[in-house]
């Protein structure tokens, strides 16, 4: 087995010292070329692999981790994501690892900019980036990757920036899921409603884009004749804002019996529809938050895609530290699973898998 491999009996393979054996093990310098070949072909022919688990415990090295997250108030979906994170970095306390949260304002324009350079001024080991758009994040990740900093990118997937690892779902087809599941209960309609939280006449998250791009695919090749009537409201509104856009769109569209929306706020639609008493309305959402659950509870929502929000910051953490501590192979592309809650299945969700 190879925990009782000892130094003494791989020097004594090699034919060197105890003392050269420990150099190349730890990577320390100082080794002839001839003697750290003499050594690496015995380790091969020994079949010796490392404990790094120990090895990492036994260096006593403390490690920066930082998470470069979109700024949150009510958002439980953020929250979720740096619950996980956290817990993560306290399962692993014993490795001396530390996470700095840092926090970036998506409608300020060069507050991400701002941000990711004080992400760099404190020296990260590793990094969780959930991303602005390619244009704007791309210079800060060339800058990691100049540094030798591995990042994973969380939420939405870019893969011209190389991350080492990619958490979320993929959005195309949650987008494509979301439209098949909906026509299950709205095939017979005219109309639908899209609801859009919108800054400058577009929504913020690559990641809502990409899943709109999906339901609109799954769309035109199966229900074509279904108009998706969009409704835009202001990201940074209150009730008070959001109430008479939806009082007029649904006087100009009395047609329209269900609604969809790719964010985390269909609770926003699911609220007002039990304000008003309307039960002929029906909105389908996504992730399991305190007040989406609510609302698919009373019935104003019909369904929510969930997508494991802790799940993804614990597992980003989980990746940095396997890759940077333990020195493990990282797969890549990890999507959550897309996975469909209504009110009867609700109390049997789980948020976590750890």
């Amino acid at each position: 087995m190879t925990e009782k491999i000892r130094i003494k009996d791989i020097a004594e393979r090699a034919g060197t010292s105890v003392g050269t054996v420990d150099r190349v093990l730890h990577g320390r310098p100082n080794v002839s070329p001839g003697a750290r070949e003499k050594i690496e072909r015995a380790l091969k022919e020994m079949n010796y692999h490392p404990n790094m688990y120990a090895s990492a415990l036994a260096s006593n090295r403390s490690y920066t981790f930082a998470l470069l997250m979109p700024r949150y108030e009510s958002e439980a979906y953020w929250q979720e994501i740096e619950t996980g994170a956290v817990k993560a970095c306290e399962a692993r306390r014993d490795f001396h690892i530390g996470l700095e949260i840092i926090y970036y304002d998506r409608f300020v324009n060069g507050s991400f900019v701002q941000q990711s350079r004080h992400c760099l001024d404190i020296k990260p080991d590793g990094v969780i980036i959930v991303p602005a758009d390619l244009e704007t994040t791309q210079p800060f990740t060339e800058r990691l990757h100049a540094l030798e900093v591995p990042f994973v990118l969380l939420d939405s997937n870019i893969p011209d920036l190389k991350p080492l690892a990619f958490f979320g779902q993929d959005s195309f087809c949650s987008g494509f899921f979301a439209a098949k599941m909906l026509m299950l209960i709205a095939g017979q309609e005219t109309a639908v409603m899209l609801m859009r939280l919108v800054r400058d006449g577009r929504v913020v998250s690559r990641q809502q884009e990409n899943r709109e791009v999906g339901f609109k695919n799954y769309m035109e090749k199966h229900f074509p004749h279904i108009r998706i009537v969009e409704l835009n409201m202001p990201t940074a509104g209150t009730t008070a804002d959001y109430e008479p856009l939806m009082d007029e769109f649904f006087k100009q569209h009395p047609e329209i019996h269900h609604c969809i929306t790719f964010n985390s706020k269909a609770h926003i639609v699911g609220d007002y529809l039990l304000r008003k008493k309307r039960k002929d309305v029906k909105i389908m959402g996504y992730d399991m938050v305190n007040k989406n659950a609510l609302c698919l509870r009373e019935g104003s929502i019909s369904f929510l895609i969930a997508q494991h929000a802790y799940v993804q910051g614990y597992a980003c953490m989980e990746a940095l530290f396997n890759a940077i501590v333990m020195k493990q192979e990282i797969t890549p592309v990890n999507y959550m699973p897309i996975e469909l809650i209504t009110r009867e299945n609700m109390d049997f969700y789980r948020r976590t898998l750890y």
